[in-house]
């Protein structure tokens, strides 16, 4: 099992493609046992600050820390890493128990694939069915299991709640607060403001490559408080 997470820091990030900047200098701390939310418009920057966390993409500039380690693209940051994307990183031909035996091998640890399943609701599927047959919210359970398998001590949301019913989205809190209580450091990007603030011990917001709020958030936040706070640092509307 790997050892209780440290704080995951960023120093002076940065990301440019060509003449675009995608990141400018983003400083920035993400402590374990939080949930981090990071919000911001369109083209601001979070899916690449979370690809970058997540090591599939790499700073043009910067440095990022788990501990007194550093965290880039090597076995060992990965094996602590667990993400969650727009793809559910999925086989489809594939049935839930080949997927999670498959990426179990990969991570070279001994899983239960029958009890992930339980875990995340899915123990009543016919485990061979390939997973392209499976709803948009069942790929993401399995999507859920698959990054915990290895029982990661940073998990990474890139909006988690997309084509989830109210069930599902419900079920998915509970989830991030599951990950939160067992001291896992749970990075969201997401637009679903209503679902998130409720969960969200820490903001970050970046605006155009930058960081424009970075901070824990001292008492229980609603939707409208989000909104609020997001308005009046971006400029912009959700």
């Amino acid at each position: 099992m790997t050892a209780p997470p440290a704080e995951l820091h960023l120093e002076g990030v940065g990301k440019t493609y060509g003449r675009h900047r995608a990141l400018v200098s983003v400083t920035a701390t993400f402590s374990p046992g939080r949930i981090n939310t990071i919000l911001g418009p369109n083209g601001a920057g979070k899916s690449t600050l979370l690809g970058i966390l997540a090591t599939l993409v790499r700073p043009t500039t910067g440095s990022i820390r788990w501990g007194d380690k550093p965290l880039g693209p090597t076995a060992a940051a990965r094996a602590a890493v667990g993400y969650v994307g727009h793809d559910p990183g999925l086989y489809g031909d594939l049935g839930a128990l080949d997927n999670l035996n498959l990426f179990a091998g990969l991570y070279g640890c001994d899983v239960d694939p029958q009890a992930l399943l339980a875990q995340v609701g899915l123990s009543h599927v016919e485990p061979l069915a390939p997973v392209r047959t499976y709803s948009r919210g069942m790929q993401q359970r399995l999507a859920l299991a698959r990054a915990l398998l290895h029982q990661p001590a940073i998990l990474l949301f890139d909006e988690p709640s997309a084509a989830l019913d109210p069930t599902g989205a419900a079920w998915l809190s509970a989830q991030l607060a599951a990950q939160r209580g067992a001291g896992r450091i749970v990075v969201v990007v997401t637009h679903d403001l209503d679902a998130v603030a409720p969960l969200t011990d820490h903001l970050t917001i970046l605006r155009r490559g930058r960081l424009a709020h970075h901070a824990p958030v001292q008492t229980a936040l609603t939707g409208t408080d989000l909104r609020r706070i997001y308005t009046e640092t971006t400029g912009a509307s959700t």
